[in-house]
């Protein structure tokens, strides 16, 4: 597997800034688990590299999420805090407002990649190729819904990630229910064209894809469950492409993640199907950093550690604002 070349153009992104940063986790949307265990590995890892780095849990315990940024003693931010108020440019506005470097998306990219219908329509506008899909509401015709998009698909909140609110149907009756429990999460519902097939992953860091990533679970699909907790999920890097199919897999995303305004780091979720198609669901643009997430998996595979790789995100923001 080809190693990233970390003695050139990456060796500036591997220094140890002389700077204070606060490590921003927690929140108060759905995924604030998640982003508590993600900002814990982000925080033990910038430290272990020698950083002056703190975290900030924000919102916690109903605090005041503007006065703890305003009062927090940073010079930058590494933003870990995942869904709504914090992935959607909520906070990087503010940030922007104080003018805190932060790393990751901008406001727009930010608030487009939370959104997964905004997502599909600039990437269809763009040529990209992702699942056909409908938005749901309280009116739809489910039978209308079935003959446009077939049976099974997949129903989920238009904001929410770590699959929260996702459900696969194959009934009418079951659709309704998917978009009743979705509704629950969300005011905005999409059903979306089912995609049989392999799944996969392609991080990005500073415009480079990583390797490309194959997840196998014994679940129904790659729901939160077997993404952060379960043990028996199954992260490959072998994979049935060729290196030409897989180039074309991570050139697709790369593409994909651009046209969206992204920047630094982000993760692209993929559908193969049985033909060889690539079907592009959507863009993860602050992404998990757990023990079990897949960028520090697919870094670690191209030759940076966990340590190297917040380095590498934290100094990525450092340089754009220097």
């Amino acid at each position: 597997m080809t190693k990233l070349n970390l003695s050139q153009s990456w060796s500036h992104l591997l220094t140890v800034p002389n700077m204070r940063i606060a490590v921003i986790y927690g929140g108060t949307s759905a995924e604030r688990e998640i982003s508590l265990m993600s900002g814990a590995q982000v925080l033990t890892h910038l430290k272990s590299a020698g950083v002056d780095a703190f975290g900030l849990d924000l919102g916690a315990d109903g605090q005041d999420q503007v006065a703890q940024l305003q009062e927090a003693d940073m010079d930058a931010a590494f933003i870990i805090l995942h869904g709504r108020g914090g992935e959607d440019g909520t906070l990087q506005g503010v940030l922007d407002f104080m003018s805190i470097p932060y790393t990751g998306c901008d406001v727009l990219a930010s608030s487009l990649g939370m959104n997964k219908l905004m997502t599909k329509l600039v990437w269809l506008a763009q040529g990209v190729k992702t699942p056909a899909y409908e938005v749901l509401n309280d009116g739809s015709d489910w039978a209308q819904v079935v003959e446009h998009l077939g049976l099974p698909m997949v129903v989920k909140p238009v904001h929410e990630g770590s699959s929260l609110g996702i459900n696969i149907v194959d009934s009418i009756k079951s659709l309704k229910q998917a978009y009743l429990d979705a509704a629950e999460y969300d005011r905005e519902v999409m059903a979306e064209q089912f995609i049989d097939g392999d799944e996969y992953t392609v991080p990005i860091l500073n415009d480079e894809a990583l390797p490309a990533i194959r997840l196998e679970t014994d679940n129904v699909f790659y729901d939160l469950q077997a993404k952060y907790y379960s043990e028996k999920t199954r992260y490959l890097f072998d994979n049935p492409m060729t290196k030409a199919q897989q180039k074309s897999m991570e050139g697709e995303c790369g593409y994909a993640f651009k046209v969206l305004g992204c920047r630094d780091w982000g993760r692209i979720d993929v559908m193969r199907d049985k033909q060889g198609c690539n079907w592009l669901l959507e863009v993860n643009t602050t992404p998990g950093m757990t023990s079990h997430s897949l960028v520090p998996m697919a870094a670690k595979a191209a030759g940076l550690s966990f340590a190297q790789l917040t380095l590498v995100i934290l100094n990525l923001a450092l340089a754009r604002a220097a």
